[in-house]
């Protein structure tokens, strides 16, 4: 956990620092999610949709100094409004299709999942797309996997499957850290016929993330997956310099580090559950923990820069929870690496979280160093910045009365932000008398630097920049002369413009054929509207303000196109900023 006279590594691309670090200080992401979250699509009917729900909370995230969200699993699962997730099905169904029973997720449609990444962008938040790459779930026992298509007919889907696309019918890839596979039909990403999965997963995500606008990712079970091949993908068209963290559940540090370094080659980060596990054990020991064990500890003692921290998530709340779990966030979110927090803690301990939140984007920064440590007491100072000095004591029973030296230099009068310890000042060398509450209801902890910070963590604000793609075998269908198509509908902040690029398939076409691409507002009113030709340049851009906050639908129908190709597939690339909430 810490480092002593060690600084932050440099990140391996521009993209990686932006997300983890803003105006210098790192970021504190959010699993936006826990495990079973009520819904209507899975019997709750006063259930709120969880697209729309997280929506609402977004600019309170962002107000808190939250910078990311990683939210649940995107895809149709096998079952249906039932599914949580990690059972996917089709690839190309985030909550649009009516398979497995349902049209919407267990979180809601794909137009209430878009909405929700505009809003997460218009309050400066990281889009973290959970990923499910190891298996795939919902065959009739044949490891034959066929879905619908854009019109509703079976088996014309994008992306279908085949036994050999699987182990055990082809022999397991290398390079899979862990072979044990029992959570569905396992995915042979190297050694599938022609390695047509492996490619078809980099082509399906990276639709996937230019339909959300997404900034990064989690890997779900790494350990079943080939790093060859995940090294591949995430070097791969829109994954390419995206940040990735890998779910490589393990409980000791070399081998999580051995995964990031060697396996990886630093590409990814990892989920620290070697330092989570000693959390655990020094929040329920009731004192009997030693609590030098933190010194240098997880995978984050080893590379912080990789390293993502947490206490509990949706696994690990529901095996084996971290009881007294105020310690354990007041160490992670001071520490380094990059904090995560956990939505259901969130909400049962908001206060304690939000302050803990406030020190790390305003205060922690830097180096770390030790300057205390026994049985009961663990003390690290923070040299970045204006300094910070964290005592953290595991005793329920008695207060820790500490010296340690610090950075802060003579006379300094100091703050415990946390409101846990009284004002304290320097002694001429710099040392300093803390006093660390008993560990009572986990809040044995103090957090001091220098007095008179105020303020609140600066925000960010983004436009947002969605790609619907239309085509038979997708979700959206392409244009045609039958019908007009509904492409989309948004929701984009009023007065702020609205900028769409229209690509298409002109392929055969003649002098006559045209498709026009029009928008509506609210009520149906024509917004603004146009032509385009076989001569017209592709990519050519539309625009329009909108004087109110919608919904604003984007619709599409094709005139006199050849025989050839009566639909033409098409891309619309929207760029708007969203609402707050």
């Amino acid at each position: 956990m810490i480092f002593e006279h060690l600084g932050w590594t440099v990140l391996p691309c521009a993209a990686l620092l932006a997300l983890a670090c803003q105006e210098g200080r790192p970021g504190v992401l959010m699993q936006g999610f826990y495990w079973d979250v009520p819904s209507p699509a899975a019997g709750n009917a006063r259930a709120p949709w969880w697209w729309d729900k997280l929506a609402s909370e977004m600019d309170d995230f962002a107000a808190s100094g939250i910078t990311g969200v990683w939210i649940p699993p995107v895809l149709k699962g096998a079952s249906g409004g039932y599914s949580v997730g990690y059972d996917p099905f089709d690839d190309y169904d985030t909550g649009s299709k009516p398979q497995k029973g349902t049209i919407p997720l267990r979180y809601g449609t794909r137009e209430q999942l878009q909405r929700m990444a505009a809003v997460m962008r218009a309050n400066g938040l990281d889009i973290i797309l959970d990923l499910v790459l190891n298996h795939r779930n919902g065959d009739e026992g044949d490891f034959r996997f066929r879905y619908l298509n854009a019109y509703g007919v079976e088996g014309k889907g994008r992306f279908a499957k085949d036994p050999d696309d699987f182990h055990p019918s082809v022999p397991q890839d290398p390079n899979v850290p862990h072979e044990a596979a029992a959570f569905g039909r396992d995915v042979a990403h190297v050694n599938g016929k022609g390695g047509r999965i492996g490619r078809g997963l980099i082509e399906s995500t990276g639709w996937v993330t230019r339909a959300l606008d997404a900034q990064g990712y989690r890997i779900d079970f790494a350990k079943g997956i080939s790093t060859d091949w995940l090294l591949e993908f995430l070097n791969s068209g829109e994954m390419a310099g995206r940040f990735a963290v890998a779910e490589f559940w393990d409980g000791d540090d070399k081998a999580v580090a051995d995964y990031v370094q060697s396996g990886m080659q630093g590409r990814c980060h990892a989920f620290d559950f070697p330092l989570r596990d000693l959390l655990r054990d020094a929040c329920k020991q009731g004192g009997t923990f030693n609590m030098r064990d933190l010194h240098r500890a997880g995978f984050t003692g080893r590379d912080a820069a990789h390293s993502v921290t947490f206490v509990d998530n949706h696994d690990t709340a529901r095996e084996d929870p971290v009881p007294n779990k105020a310690l354990a966030y007041a160490c992670i979110l001071t520490s380094e690496g990059t904090p995560c927090v956990f939505y259901s803690d969130w909400r049962d301990m908001n206060s304690v979280i939000r302050n803990l939140i406030w020190i790390n984007r305003m205060i922690a920064a830097g180096p770390t160093r030790e300057r205390w440590k026994d049985d009961d007491v663990f003390c690290y100072e923070r040299t970045g910045g204006k300094h910070l000095l964290v005592g953290l004591n595991d005793n329920p029973n008695e207060a820790k009365t500490i010296t340690p030296a610090t950075g802060f230099g003579p006379n300094a009068r100091l703050h415990d932000y946390t409101g846990h310890g009284p004002d304290v000042t320097t002694e001429a060398d710099g040392g300093v008398q803390i006093t660390i509450p008993a560990n009572k209801n986990g809040m044995g902890y103090v957090c001091y630097s220098v007095e008179g910070i105020t303020g609140t963590p600066p925000r960010r604000s983004f436009e947002t920049t969605q790609v619907y793609e239309g085509a038979a075998d997708l979700d959206i269908k392409p244009a045609d002369n039958r019908e007009k198509v509904d492409i989309c509908t948004i929701y984009p902040k009023p007065g702020h413009g609205v900028t769409a690029q229209f690509t298409w398939d002109a392929g055969g076409w003649t002098q006559d054929t045209r498709i026009e691409l029009e928008v509506t507002g609210p009520g149906g009113k024509i917004v603004i509207s146009k032509t385009f030709r076989a001569s017209a340049p592709r990519g050519e851009k539309l625009a329009f303000t909108p004087e109110g906050p919608g919904p604003y639908t984007f619709h599409v129908q094709s005139f006199d196109t050849p025989e050839g190709e009566p639909c033409p597939p098409y891309s619309l690339r929207v760029t708007y900023l969203g609402p707050a909430g």
